[in-house]
C-alpha cells in the first residue's frame, strides 16, 4: 500500500502506508458513540419490550455486545444503514427472562466495556456465566470489579489470583445495596456496580473522586429509573440508584462518537491546510474534555449545537468545524486524563505538533488498555522523530518538532493504529502503521474517511 489512495483496504492489510496529504478538506459523520452503544443494547436487555437503537456504532466491540445479549436470550435484529452505523431491534421479556446459553460462555471479544458493565449486570441474575474474550482482553485487570459486586452477594472468580479474565460470575438474586468508594476513577465500575444496584435491596451509592462519564445515569433516567448526584465541594460525586426497579424500553437514537471525533479535530488542527466538519458529534459534559483542552491549546475549532437532549439517550450533540491552527503547550493532571482517558493518545500526537512542552501526569490507567498506551504512544511518536519522555505514569512532550515517515506499530490498538495514521498525514515520506486493522474495533470506515479527507 503506497499511500492513502489505498487506505481503503488497510483494514484488510497487515500494514498501512500514509503520505502527507496536501490540504485536509471534507465533511465526516462518524460513527455512533461506542460508550452509548454499548449501554443501549444492555438496558435494552434489561427492559421488557420492544427497544429500537438508531445510529449505532458498528466496531467489533459493540457488536460482542450485540452478540451476547443475543446469546442472553433476547431478540437481536440488526438493521442496516448507508452510513457508519447501524440499527437494532431489540425484543426481551425484561431481566427475569434472561438465560445463560447452554455452554455457559460469553465472548467480549476485544472489549473491556463489554466485560466489566455485563459483569454488573448478570451479577444481579440467578446464572452462571463466564466472560472471556481475546488475547488482549485476557491480559485486562478485572479486580476493581469483582471486588464490590462480591460485596454485593455475587460469586466471581478469575485467573491469577482473581486479577485477569475469563471471568465467572455466579449471579445472586437479590443482591446487598452497597456504598462504594471507587479507589480510582473509572465509569466502567461505577457503571457495573449501578447496573447490579438495580437488582439490589436497598440503595446503592457509588463515589468517585472526580465525575467520570454519566451516560449509564442519563440513560437510567431516560428509561424511567431515577438517579440521584450528589456533588462535594471537593469535587467529588456521589450516584444512587434504587433496586427493584424496571428498566422501560424505548426508541433512541445515538449521537457521534466524540472519541473518533477526536482523530480529525487534531489532524486539523496540526495539518498546515485543513478545515474539515464533523457532523452530529455527541457533547455529552463528562466526555467533552477533549475539545476544551484542544481549545485550551489554541486548536480552532468551531461548535454548533445541533440540539439538546437527545432521543432517549439525553445526549447533547453539536456539529464541529476545525481548521488549521497554532497549537501552544499545555499541562494536564490527573482529572483531566480521567476526564479524556480514551483521547490522551492522540493529544499526545497534538503536543508533539505544539509549541512548548506539554506535561500529563497521573495517566497509569492507560496502561490497561488494549495495549500498555502509555508505552505505545511513546514508541510510536519517537519512531515518528516526537521528542516524548515517560517517568513512571506521567509522559512529557517537547513539541514542536518535525514529524518525519518512519514504521509504527499499533500492538492491536486501535486508538493508536489511528493517532499514527493521522500522524502519518503531517509527516514527511510515509508512515507505516503495523496491524491497522485494530481500527475496526471502534470506527470501521476510518481509513475510507481518511482517504475521503485528503482527496
Amino acid at each position: 500500500m503506497t499511500s492513502a489512495a489505498s487506505a481503503s483496504a488497510a483494514s484488510e492489510q497487515p500494514v498501512a502506508r500514509i503520505r502527507a496529504s496536501a490540504r485536509l478538506r471534507g465533511e465526516l459523520r462518524l460513527p455512533g458513540d461506542k460508550s452509548v452503544s454499548h449501554r443501549a443494547l444492555m438496558l435494552a436487555a434489561l427492559a421488557d419490550g420492544e427497544s429500537r437503537i438508531t445510529g449505532a456504532g458498528d466496531g467489533a466491540d459493540v457488536r460482542s455486545t450485540a452478540a451476547i445479549v443475543a446469546a442472553l436470550g433476547a431478540t437481536v435484529d440488526r438493521v442496516e444503514s448507508d452510513g457508519p452505523t447501524v440499527g437494532y431491534r431489540i425484543v426481551s421479556g425484561g431481566a427475569d427472562a434472561l438465560r445463560a446459553p447452554a455452554d455457559g460462555l460469553l465472548d467480549c471479544g476485544n472489549s473491556g466495556t463489554t466485560l466489566r458493565l455485563m459483569s454488573g449486570l448478570l451479577a444481579g441474575l440467578p446464572l452462571t456465566v463466564v466472560l472471556d474474550g481475546d488475547d488482549s482482553l485476557r491480559g485486562r485487570p478485572v479486580a476493581r470489579i469483582i471486588e464490590p459486586l462480591r460485596s454485593m452477594g455475587a460469586a466471581l472468580h478469575a485467573r491469577e489470583h482473581d486479577s485477569l479474565p475469563p471471568l465467572t460470575v455466579v449471579g445472586r438474586t437479590p443482591l446487598r445495596a452497597i456504598d462504594y468508594t471507587t479507589p480510582v476513577p473509572s465509569a466502567q465500575v461505577k457503571s457495573a456496580v449501578l447496573l447490579a444496584g438495580l437488582r439490589a435491596e436497598g440503595r446503592t451509592t457509588v463515589r468517585e473522586a472526580v465525575a467520570t462519564r454519566d451516560h449509564t445515569e442519563r440513560m437510567l433516567r431516560a428509561r424511567g429509573v431515577p438517579v440521584e448526584r450528589a456533588d462535594a465541594p471537593d469535587g467529588a460525586v456521589a450516584w444512587t440508584v434504587g433496586g427493584g426497579l424496571t428498566v422501560q424500553a424505548i426508541a433512541e437514537r445515538v449521537p457521534g462518537d466524540v472519541s473518533a471525533a477526536a482523530f480529525w479535530l487534531v489532524a486539523g488542527a496540526i495539518h498546515p491546510d485543513a478545515e474539515l466538519v464533523l457532523r452530529d458529534v455527541g457533547v455529552n459534559p463528562t466526555r467533552r474534555a477533549v475539545i476544551d483542552i484542544l481549545r485550551s491549546m489554541g486548536a480552532d475549532i468551531e461548535e454548533r449545537p445541533v440540539g439538546g437532549a437527545d432521543d432517549g439517550v439525553g445526549e447533547p450533540i453539536a456539529d464541529f468545524v476545525v481548521r488549521s491552527s497554532n497549537l501552544r503547550a499545555v499541562e494536564l493532571g490527573p482529572a483531566d486524563v480521567a476526564a479524556a482517558i480514551d483521547e490522551i493518545p492522540v493529544l499526545c500526537l497534538a503536543a508533539a505538533a505544539a509549541t512548548g512542552t506539554t506535561v500529563i501526569r497521573g495517566a497509569g490507567e492507560l496502561r490497561h488498555k488494549e495495549s500498555d498506551r502509555i508505552a505505545g504512544t511513546a514508541a510510536g511518536l519517537r519512531a515518528l522523530g516526537a521528542r516524548v519522555e515517560v517517568d513512571g505514569d506521567d509522559i512529557r512532550i517537547l513539541g514542536g518538532g518535525i514529524l518525519d515517515g518512519a514504521e509504527t506499530d499499533s500492538l492491536d490498538d486501535h486508538r493508536l493504529a489511528m493517532t499514527f495514521a493521522i500522524a502519518g498525514l503531517v509527516a514527511t515520506g510515509v508512515t507505516t502503521i503495523g496491524r491497522p486493522a485494530s481500527a475496526a474495533i471502534s470506527y470501521p470506515g476510518f481509513f475510507d474517511d481518511l482517504e475521503r479527507v485528503r482527496a
